[in-house]
């Protein structure tokens, strides 16, 4: 049962979980894939571990800049990583909150991963500005360039 409050994107993916999780969690690598075509990341800080800085730069095709501070809240290798914007590091809130993003790596035994990623929203008029925004066509084209990428690592 998916809460009110969440949207969820999910994919399985022909890599096992450890290099799904590898892929979420190397700067370098998730630089590749992280945000939607034609836009680019410019700039990204990972710190693995709860309380750690989570942060990248999103540019876009004319100009646009969007900076995505945030921290991970939850870090389990190759299962789990939790995330948010409603901080920053060292705890410090943010003005206005948007989500906690929640992704899972459950291994089907075969070497493949069912990858659940979850935006959860603080409120119902949150979720629908995020599905408004493109969650699923947004979500799902980044989870579709990490498919591609997956085989290269």
């Amino acid at each position: 049962m998916v809460p009110d409050n969440d949207l969820v994107i999910e994919r399985i993916f022909d890599a096992p979980p450890a290099k799904v999780f590898r892929a979420w969690t190397t700067p370098e690598i998730l630089m590749q894939w992280w945000c939607p075509r034609p836009w680019r990341t410019t700039a990204c800080e990972i710190d693995l571990r709860a309380g750690g800085r989570f942060t990248s730069v999103m540019e876009g095709p004319n100009g646009e800049v969007h900076n995505n501070p945030g921290v991970l809240l939850e870090v389990v290798p190759n299962k789990r990583l939790v995330f948010t914007d409603a901080f920053t590091e060292g705890w410090a809130p943010v003005g206005t909150p948007f989500m906690v993003g929640v992704i899972d790596f459950e291994d089907l035994g075969d070497g493949r991963t069912r990858y659940t990623g979850r935006a959860r929203h603080w409120s119902a008029e949150d979720r629908a500005k995020h599905e408004a925004m493109g969650f699923h066509e947004g979500w799902g084209a980044v989870a579709d360039q990490l498919a591609e990428l997956l085989p290269t690592l």
